[in-house]
C-alpha cells in the first residue's frame, strides 16, 4: 500500500509501543480537555487494537461499537480510528461505558466495560476531586478559582489513571461477533423545495418531487447529549 494510505502510522506505532501518554495527548486535541474517562477510552482503545493486531486505514477493516456518548467515546475514536465519518463507529444507545472493537475479516473482538465501582474507587484515590466534580460538572457552579483548580486536578488524574492496572478499571471479554455490514453508498437527490442535496433514502414525497425531511415536515432522529430522540422540524 502506498505511503499516502498510512495517515495513522504514528498512532499505530504508539499503540504497538503502549505509549499511552502520547495517545492521550492526541485525544486531548480531539476532545478539547483531559479527564479520566478520556483516559479510559485511550486505554481501552490501545488494548483492543494491540490485541487484534490489525492496522486501521479508515476503510472499515476495524469496527468499534460504543455503548455510550460520553468522554470515553472520544478516546476510542482517536485510538481505534473508528469514527462516524468513516462508518466504522457504531453507536448502541445503552448508556453503558463500554466498547466492542472487532476485526471485520474474522469477527475476532474484545469488549471492555468500565467496572461498576470504578468511579467510586477513583474518587477514593483522589478524595479532594469529588466535591469539585459535583460542584463544577454536576451542578455547573463554582467560582473561577474552583474551575481553575478543578481543570488542573482533573487533567492530573487523567494522566495518573494511565498507570492504574487495566483489570482494576475494566471487565474484559474476548469474543467473536458478526460485524455490521459495510456502509452502503446511496445515490443523491435534490430537494424539490429548498434545492439542497441529500441521500436518496432520506427523502420523502414522490420520486418526481423529492423533499428533504425538513421541507417535508417528516420526523428524523436527533443525537444530543441527552441521547437519541425522534423529532420533526416543528419541535425545534
Amino acid at each position: 500500500m502506498h505511503d499516502h494510505a498510512h495517515g495513522r502510522r504514528a498512532i499505530e506505532a504508539m499503540i504497538r509501543s503502549a505509549d499511552l501518554g502520547g495517545l492521550l495527548r492526541l485525544a486531548e486535541t480531539f476532545h478539547g480537555h483531559l479527564c479520566p474517562f478520556v483516559s479510559l477510552g485511550v486505554k481501552a482503545g490501545q488494548y483492543a487494537m494491540a490485541t487484534l493486531d490489525r492496522p486501521n486505514t479508515g476503510m472499515e477493516e476495524i469496527v468499534a461499537i460504543v455503548e455510550c456518548n460520553n468522554c470515553f467515546t472520544d478516546g476510542i475514536q482517536v485510538v481505534t480510528g473508528c469514527t462516524f465519518g468513516n462508518n466504522a463507529l457504531i453507536f448502541r444507545d445503552l448508556g453503558k461505558t463500554a466498547v466492542t472493537v472487532s476485526r471485520r475479516e474474522d469477527g475476532q473482538a474484545v469488549r471492555l466495560l468500565v467496572r461498576p465501582d470504578y468511579r467510586e474507587q477513583m474518587f477514593a484515590r483522589y478524595p479532594t476531586a469529588e466535591p469539585l466534580f459535583q460542584k463544577i460538572v454536576v451542578q455547573r457552579q463554582g467560582t473561577p478559582e474552583d474551575w481553575h483548580r478543578f481543570e488542573h486536578m482533573w487533567e492530573a488524574i487523567a494522566r495518573r489513571e494511565l498507570q492504574t492496572p487495566l483489570e482494576e478499571q475494566f471487565v474484559i471479554q474476548h469474543l467473536r461477533i458478526d460485524p455490521p455490514e459495510y456502509a452502503r453508498i446511496y445515490d443523491s437527490v435534490l430537494c424539490s423545495r429548498c434545492g439542497e442535496q441529500l441521500m436518496a433514502p432520506r427523502a420523502v414525497g414522490s420520486p418526481a418531487q423529492p423533499l428533504c425531511r425538513v421541507c417535508g415536515q417528516a420526523h428524523y432522529y436527533l443525537l444530543t447529549g441527552q441521547g437519541i430522540s425522534e423529532v420533526n422540524e416543528t419541535q425545534l
